[in-house]
């Protein structure tokens, strides 16, 4: 039997078993192979796979990887490169289209968030707001920064609740190279926001903290994280928020 006979059948079996089962039936390294397919006609792409996966070291980073440096693996010309980065917009695309509907859970609106990082190798702060039903009436990057800081800017932020008439607002940033916690300037940034979004009657319920696809919610955590932040109601009181930001510090 021909070689390409074999590489054949393994993307028939491949394919069939998406179609059967569902992408999440599949290893990373079998996703990678699928999308490569839709760049290289007859090729097997099992080593390749393998190969970028524990390049870029999982999944999102590979999807997130510049075209560049995607290239600088053999095999990788810039027609599959950019049918990876492809398969990574078409996701965000999705995600963003279905938010014109109006997400129906705080799931859905999670999904939304994460997508607007989704690329991103610089550190951005993202504004969702929300009116009183959990409809997102925005959600979109109010600031970049560089890997290592990102200014947030109060105006602007305070500026986006007021013309949107939201009643409730979540705070996201990202740690491009770091883990998903949060560090003692994040606890002081969601207390200046939270009360500067207080002046214009809107309620921050949540600072998401995203990094490698994954994020921890500064408002849901009931564990060692939980900082108390968002335990002290409508009446916004500045002090408490700033000693719950001590007493997270001397934990």
């Amino acid at each position: 039997m021909k070689k390409t006979s074999l590489h054949d059948g393994h993307r028939d079996r491949l394919r069939e078993k998406f179609i059967r089962h569902g992408l999440s039936s599949l290893e990373p390294h079998e996703v990678v192979e699928l999308m490569l397919y839709a760049a290289v006609p007859r090729k097997d792409m099992n080593p390749l796979a393998h190969e970028l996966l524990e390049g870029f070291g999982s999944f999102p980073a590979l999807l997130d990887a510049p075209i560049e440096e995607l290239m600088k693996y053999k095999g990788i010309g810039r027609g599959s490169a950019i049918t990876i980065k492809l398969f990574s917009a078409i996701g965000r695309f999705y995600i963003e289209s279905k938010a014109d509907k109006g997400p129906t859970s705080m799931e859905e609106v999670i999904d939304i968030i994460l997508s607007k990082f989704t690329g991103r190798s610089n550190e951005a702060v993202v504004l969702t707001l929300l009116d009183g039903k959990g409809k997102v009436l925005y959600c979109g990057v109010v600031t970049e920064g560089t890997a290592n800081s990102c200014d947030v800017y109060l105006r602007r932020i305070v500026g986006l609740a007021a013309s949107y008439d939201a009643t409730q607002a979540i705070l996201a940033h990202n740690h491009p190279s770091g883990f998903a916690l949060p560090s003692r300037t994040d606890l002081q940034t969601t207390v200046r926001v939270k009360e500067a979004l207080a002046l214009v009657n809107v309620t921050l319920i949540d600072h998401m903290i995203v990094a490698d696809g994954d994020y921890v919610s500064m408002a849901q955590d009931e564990g060692k994280l939980h900082t108390g932040i968002f335990d002290i109601g409508d009446e916004y009181d500045t002090p408490l928020g700033r000693k719950a930001v001590a007493d997270w510090e001397e934990k």
